[in-house]
């Protein structure tokens, strides 16, 4: 099986962190969103080859995958105009000559691959009911469970499953088929869509079977970044120092790496911590701080702290990029 990987955009809801960082690498309890999914794929075990669509910052995430997930072959093939998801997709297929999954890495979903092995099913797309239905594309399914069609922003709920941007793509040709004619079309609201094409296969008789991801967290903008971190927080990836100063006071779920220095502090809940960081006479709730920090006499919540960021005599919500220095009165 091949694998699509896209992930080109500038990130533009997580400015300024992804002036610097690519979205995908921004990281959730000490690790880049994307490497929770790069996981599951070595887990999977049948990953022929890895084709990364990149753009903004792409020399970042070539050197992180190359380094960090060596054992997953791996190609990159640059998006230079960003005219959508079709347009992605279709970049990568010169390396396409069987199965592909493609995924979308600003989410980190909780389900079971290794349905893929075993369907009959011309595709698969994952799917999580929503109650903010209006939000997303919602996916239509007929009586046995197929796709019938997506529906962007519905006003009405004629569907609550929300498409996350997961898919598995069996019958492949058909697939490229009709990337092939939504290029040919006039845009959809200015970009060319990949659940276009995957209308055109089921316009074309193809069978794509709807499946439930146990959990599906987002991670494209501030809020839902930080909530996710409380998630996956609370699900086990929190983990703390052996030895923490008297005068530090954590409360749970926290993940602070151990070559964090503390003192006169209260820690946590939902709080993570990057290695070499030093915390002094700070409070910190709801807050995630990158590696090599310095945050003294400050209270901060929901907020989203960069790397190398020095912090001091602050109070509040702050989102600051890496490299930087802010200074006030607490």
């Amino acid at each position: 099986m091949k694998v699509i990987i896209p992930l080109a955009g500038k990130g533009t809801r997580l400015r300024p962190h992804t002036h610097l960082v690519p979205k995908p690498m921004l990281q959730i309890a000490g690790k880049p969103v994307m490497a929770y999914i790069l996981e599951d794929l070595q887990k999977l075990g049948n990953v022929e080859q890895v084709v990364y669509v990149t753009g903004h910052l792409k020399e970042k995430v070539e050197a992180y995958t190359r380094k960090e997930f060596a054992s997953l072959p791996s190609v990159f093939v640059e998006q230079t105009v960003q005219d959508g998801t079709a347009g992605a997709v279709k970049l990568a297929q010169p390396w396409v000559d069987q199965d592909v999954l493609i995924i979308f890495v600003d989410t980190i979903f909780e389900t079971d691959l290794s349905v893929i092995k075993n369907t009959d099913a011309d595709g698969i797309i994952w799917v999580k009911e929503v109650e903010d239905y209006q939000r997303f594309g919602v996916v239509v399914t007929d009586a046995d469970g197929n796709m019938t069609q997506i529906i962007e922003k519905p006003s009405t709920p004629i569907s609550k499953r929300a498409n996350i941007g997961l898919y598995y793509m069996k019958n492949w040709k058909l697939l490229f088929e009709g990337i092939d004619h939504v290029l040919t079309q006039p845009k959809n609201k200015g970009e060319y869509y990949l659940t276009d094409a995957f209308q055109y296969m089921i316009d074309k008789g193809a069978k794509i079977k709807v499946v439930d991801v146990e959990g599906w967290y987002d991670a494209g903008k501030l809020d839902t970044l930080l909530e996710t971190n409380q998630i996956v927080l609370s699900k086990g990836a929190a983990g703390r120092p052996a030895n923490v100063e008297k005068s530090v006071t954590i409360h749970d779920p926290v993940y602070i790496e151990d070559n964090v220095t503390m003192s006169n502090s209260v820690i946590g809940p939902n709080v993570s911590i990057g290695a070499g960081s030093v915390i002094e006479g700070t409070t910190l709730t709801h807050t995630i701080i990158g590696r090599n920090g310095k945050v003294t006499h400050s209270t901060l919540h929901n907020s989203l702290i960069g790397n190398d960021v020095t912090i001091s005599g602050l109070r509040g919500e702050l989102t600051v990029s890496d490299d930087s220095e802010i200074r006030g009165q607490a």
